[in-house]
C-alpha cells in the first residue's frame, strides 16, 4: 500500500531505525524521548495488526513490516515501477538493515505481496499513524482562535484510465474514483478517508461520518443535505457551509454587523421549502459576507449562533486547506506495477495488483476508521457546554 495518509516526515531522527520511514518526525518538539516512544509505539501497534489479519502466514523472510518500508521508499523517493524500486534498494544493499528491511528486495516477491495480503493490514496502521500525528499538533494554530476541533470536508476525483482500471467506470472514455477526506485543520492531517467509485456524490459520505459533538465541519454546496445535517445538528456538532441560489428560507431575525468588515447581514432563518424544512426543522443563522478581494458576494449557513459572524466567514476560509492537500495528493500519488499488473486502488481502501483483485465485500469495503468515534480517545476536549448549538440569540 503506498497511498500517503499522514505527512510525518520533517527530517528529524527517529531512535528506532526500523520505523524511520513511518514516524521519521515524531520529535518534531525536539524531545528524544517522545521520538522513541512514538517510534515503538507505531511499532507494536503494526505487529499486533499484522497479528489480528494474520498478515504473515506462511511468510518466511518478506515480512509486511519489510513491504511497507518498501513502498514507502518507493513514495517518497518518486519511484515509477516496483523494477525502479528492486533496482534502487538492491545499489544499496548494505544499508537495508539500518533502514529496517530484513529481507532481500525482488520484484516478484514484492508484487506478490502488494497482490494477496489484506489491504486491512495498512489501512488500520494508516489510522495508527493518524492518532500519533494528531497528539503531536493537537494545540497547533490553523488561522482561527478555537479550542474546539475543526474538520474540513471534502472530495475529489482521481482520474483513471479505462482500459487499466476497468473495475472503476466513471465516463464512457474514461475511469476514476472519488476521494473523500475529512481533514484536522490543526496539523493539516486526514482523519477519515474514503475511496469510492467517481460516481458516488459527496452528499452520501455524510452518513458515513459519526460527528463529534462540540466540533466543527466546514464544507461547500456539494454537502448541502439538511436531513444529514441536522443529525451533526442533533449530535451537537456544528457545521458551516454555503447556501445554494434557490435556496428558500424566512427571515426570523437580523443582527447588527460590521460592514466594515465586508458582512452584508447576520440573520436567523427558516427553511420554508418542503423537504428541507422537513429534514431541518431548527433554525439556521445565514451570513451573508463580500470578499474585499474578489468582490462576489457569499451566503453561508451554520448552526452556530454564539461565534461572532466574522469568525464564521474566517472558518469557511480555512476550508481551502483540504484543496491543498488534494492537490499534494495528485502530485505525488504513485501506481506501481508491471505488464498489466498495476496495483490498483480497489473499491475497498488500499492497494492491490490488478491480476489478483478481486470485488470487495460490503464488510470490506470500509473507510479508514472515524477517529471521532465513540470508542476513540478524543485528541482534544471540545467545550460542548460553551457553545452548543441550542444557544441562540433573541
Amino acid at each position: 500500500m503506498n497511498f500517503p495518509v499522514t505527512d510525518l516526515n520533517r527530517g528529524s531522527k527517529v531512535c528506532d531505525p526500523a520505523m524511520e520511514s513511518i514516524v521519521g518526525a515524531t520529535n518534531v518538539r525536539g524531545q528524544a524521548g517522545v521520538c522513541a516512544s512514538h517510534g515503538a509505539s507505531a511499532a507494536a501497534h503494526l505487529r499486533r495488526i499484522v497479528n489480528r489479519y494474520a498478515g504473515e502466514r506462511k511468510v518466511k523472510s518478506f515480512s509486511c513490516l519489510d513491504q511497507f518500508l518498501c513502498m514507502a521508499f518507493a513514495q517518497l523517493t518518486y519511484r515509477e515501477s516496483l523494477r525502479d524500486i528492486e533496482a534502487c534498494l538492491r545499489a544499496q544493499q548494505s544499508k537495508l538493515y539500518h533502514l529496517g528491511i530484513r529481507a532481500a528486495v525482488a520484484r516478484n516477491t514484492l508484487a506478490n505481496a502488494n497482490a494477496v495480503r489484506d489491504w486491512r493490514i495498512y489501512a488500520d496502521f494508516a489510522q495508527s499513524l493518524i492518532g500519533i500525528a494528531r497528539r503531536l499538533y493537537v494545540d497547533e494554530p490553523f488561522g482561527v482562535d478555537l479550542k474546539e476541533s475543526v474538520y474540513a470536508l471534502d472530495a475529489t476525483t482521481i482520474d483513471l484510465c479505462l482500459s487499466v482500471f476497468s473495475w472503476a467506470p466513471f465516463r464512457s472514455t474514461k475511469a476514476a474514483v472519488k476521494l473523500h477526506t475529512l481533514l484536522d485543520l490543526r496539523g493539516n492531517i486526514p482523519t477519515f478517508i474514503h475511496i469510492s467509485d467517481g460516481k458516488m456524490h459527496e452528499v452520501n459520505i455524510l452518513d458515513q461520518l459519526l460527528p463529534e459533538p462540540g466540533a466543527f465541519y466546514i464544507m461547500d454546496r456539494g454537502f448541502l443535505g439538511f436531513q444529514r445535517l441536522y443529525r451533526f445538528h442533533q449530535a451537537g456538532s456544528f457545521f458551516v457551509t454555503r447556501g445554494k441560489s434557490n435556496l428558500k428560507v424566512q427571515r426570523r431575525y437580523s443582527h447588527p454587523v460590521d460592514r466594515g468588515t465586508g458582512l452584508i447581514c447576520d440573520q436567523t432563518v427558516v427553511l420554508t421549502g418542503f423537504y428541507s424544512h422537513k429534514g431541518f426543522e431548527a433554525p439556521l443563522r445565514r451570513l451573508r459576507f463580500k470578499d474585499p478581494e474578489t468582490a462576489k458576494t457569499l451566503v453561508f449557513l451554520t448552526n452556530n449562533f454564539s461565534l461572532p459572524a466574522i469568525t464564521i466567514t474566517e472558518l469557511y476560509r480555512c476550508r481551502w486547506q483540504v484543496e491543498l492537500f488534494f492537490k499534494w495528493i495528485k502530485q505525488h500519488l504513485r501506481y506501481f506495477g508491471e505488464r498489466g499488473q498495476i496495483a490498483n486502488l480497489d473499491r475497498g481502501v488500499g492497494l492491490r495488483s490488478g491480476r489478483h483483485r478481486q470485488e470487495a465485500s460490503p464488510a470490506l469495503c470500509q473507510p479508514l476508521r472515524n477517529p471521532t468515534d465513540l470508542e476513540s480517545d478524543h485528541v482534544r476536549a471540545n467545550p460542548v457546554g460553551s457553545a452548543t448549538c441550542t444557544s441562540r440569540r433573541p
